[in-house]
């Protein structure tokens, strides 16, 4: 099926799926009941914390503002690409990613220190200039030193590259990150030590056995769910309490799910878009690192791994977004979830370039320089003159 005829049957699943949405509970609106709950809340709030600590108050307040926002782009904001667990739940993902912009916004408006002490708000320990640790101080291949660095971080490397698999759907895009990360760290090694690793730690502990297992189990789930046949009956025409228990736990799993087919030698509008989806990649994953650096926000911190599962959710659907546009030739803009999420990490960039001043004084080695100008030239302007312009692909009849 072609995918301009695949976006048409998932468009008219969609549209039949919302037309049965009305008798489940569930899907109802309820505007007036949540603006009715939310008042009764705020009014009880507003009456029950007066607190003489200002601290504790302005805490309070801002935790409430920022579940007003999220309720009210439950209710109002648009729908994303997702059906499951609930449209409104996706519309709340919405809204924390635009609060999470709101804030980065913010952020990049205060200089390096104040950033810094600002995080003390939220952690009193924050604030407070770090070690940084080195991975490369004996790089001899012994089982002692391959099992001190075996911690909780191993476990997160693996997991952060099922979420990619599971965001990207796509085995050649996870390995051409997973290999690129990792020249990169190279590449990156004068400005953190985090980056200096043992060629083990690279190639074996990371790439062979962290991002393999990750990107294996991600896309064996996402065959799962491509293979798996899909048929959904409202709760009302369960009958049964045990059909009705495995219909609520299948809410939580895909309503659908489309395999992505990025094709990106077919045209140069793909093949510029998956770089791009790409670069963005690329950089939320060093966003992270210098972020930690610069904040003095420690790694085990969980304000990372806040980020970390915000992130996640925020990729999902902008991924589905960005290749609904991508592949869709009627799609004339990007959804607001792919527009949100590249604007956050942008964003994050803008703050570490900042925050970056007269902190890596240590210059790029000749060797770096070159060989990231050899392949910025062949990726963005040999490949394509060469693949779209003297050899165009041409269609068959």
């Amino acid at each position: 099926m072609k995918t301009d005829e695949k976006a048409v049957v998932l468009d008219t699943v969609r549209k039949h799926e919302k037309q049965q949405a009305p008798e489940e509970a569930l899907f109802h609106p309820h505007t007036i009941t949540v603006l009715c709950v939310l008042l009764a809340w705020l009014f009880y709030a507003a009456l029950r914390t007066n607190n003489e600590n200002t601290e504790m108050s302005v805490r309070f307040g801002l935790l409430a503002a920022i579940c007003c926002f999220v309720f009210i782009g439950m209710l109002q904001f648009r729908d994303g690409p997702f059906l499951r667990p609930s449209v409104p739940f996706w519309r709340g993902v919405l809204s924390l990613s635009v609060l999470y912009q709101i804030f980065l916004v913010f952020l990049l408006f205060l200089n390096k220190d104040d950033a810094r002490q600002f995080l003390k708000y939220y952690d009193v320990n924050l604030g407070q200039l770090l070690p940084e640790r080195s991975y490369a101080e004996d790089c001899s291949l012994t089982q002692e030193n391959i099992m001190s660095q075996m911690d909780i971080f191993v476990v997160a490397h693996t997991v952060g590259w099922f979420a990619k698999a599971l965001i990207l759907r796509d085995v050649w895009c996870c390995w051409i990150l997973s290999i690129t990360f990792e020249l990169l760290e190279y590449s990156l090694e004068h400005h953190l030590n985090n980056f200096s690793e043992c060629w083990w730690d690279h190639w074996i502990l990371d790439v062979l056995v962290c991002n393999w297992a990750g990107i294996y189990l991600g896309m064996k789930t996402c065959q799962y769910y491509e293979m798996k046949q899909y048929s959904w009956a409202g709760f009302r025409q369960i009958k049964t309490l045990r059909g009705k228990a495995k219909r609520a736990v299948q809410q939580f799993t895909p309503h659908d799910w489309t395999q992505f087919e990025w094709k990106a030698t077919s045209s140069a509008r793909n093949y510029f878009a998956l770089v791009g989806v790409i670069f963005v990649f690329l950089q939320c994953e060093l966003n992270c690192f210098y972020l930690k650096y610069l904040l003095w926000v420690p790694p085990e911190h969980i304000l990372n791994t806040y980020r970390l599962i915000l992130l996640f959710f925020f990729a999902l659907p902008a991924a589905r977004e960005v290749y609904q546009y991508i592949s869709d030739s009627s799609a004339k803009r990007v959804g607001a979830h792919a527009w949100l999420i590249i604007f956050n990490i942008m964003t994050e960039t803008l703050i570490c370039l900042k925050f970056s001043e007269n902190e890596f004084t240590a210059p790029a080695p000749v060797v770096v320089k070159v060989a990231w100008s050899i392949i910025f030239t062949l990726i963005l302007a040999v490949f394509p003159v060469w693949k779209f312009i003297i050899h165009p692909h041409q269609k068959k009849d």
